[in-house]
């Protein structure tokens, strides 16, 4: 990646809906070049997709938790057979696995509380969870942040 690659990037994670020549403006580059990079761009994976940022309380899903897993063992076939699981969550929509105290860090959006009951059972069923650890956001002070690139 060069300049003009990062300077791309970085306004199409301000606004993905730019248009090409939208783009193409903001970064000097003529429309037929701009579009070949962002291909280009696309194709190698840097750009993983596009997506509509939306307001989780205005769609149904007031409540955030932050859940902390810990598994009964660290073999493959444990973290795998874990991990095989969680993708299909559609409340879950990030999991890390991480270092410290457990062994994976979930995010959780849900309706309410009745509703994370209903997916705790579900994580609970889970092959080789050991401990679960929820705590609830209170507010977000800061989400869905730009990738902090660098010229």
């Amino acid at each position: 990646m060069n300049e003009t690659d990062v300077k791309i990037l970085k306004q199409l994670q301000r606004d993905g809906r730019l248009t090409n020549v939208e783009l193409a403006d903001a970064v000097n580059l003529s429309p037929s070049p701009c579009l070949r990079r962002v291909k280009k761009l696309e194709s190698d994976k840097v750009i993983k997709g596009y997506r509509a940022i939306l307001n989780r309380e205005k769609v149904g899903f007031g409540m955030t938790v932050f859940v902390d897993v810990s598994l009964d063992n660290h073999k493959d076939k444990a973290t795998s057979a874990f991990e095989a699981r969680v993708v299909f969550f559609e409340n879950i929509i990030s999991c890390h696995e991480v270092s410290g105290a457990s062994d994976y860090r979930m995010e959780i959006v849900v309706p309410d509380l009745k509703g994370y009951e209903v997916v705790l059972k579900q994580i609970q069923q889970l092959p080789h969870v050991k401990d679960i650890q929820s705590n609830f956001a209170i507010r977000t002070v800061k989400s869905g942040a730009s990738i902090p690139l660098e010229i």
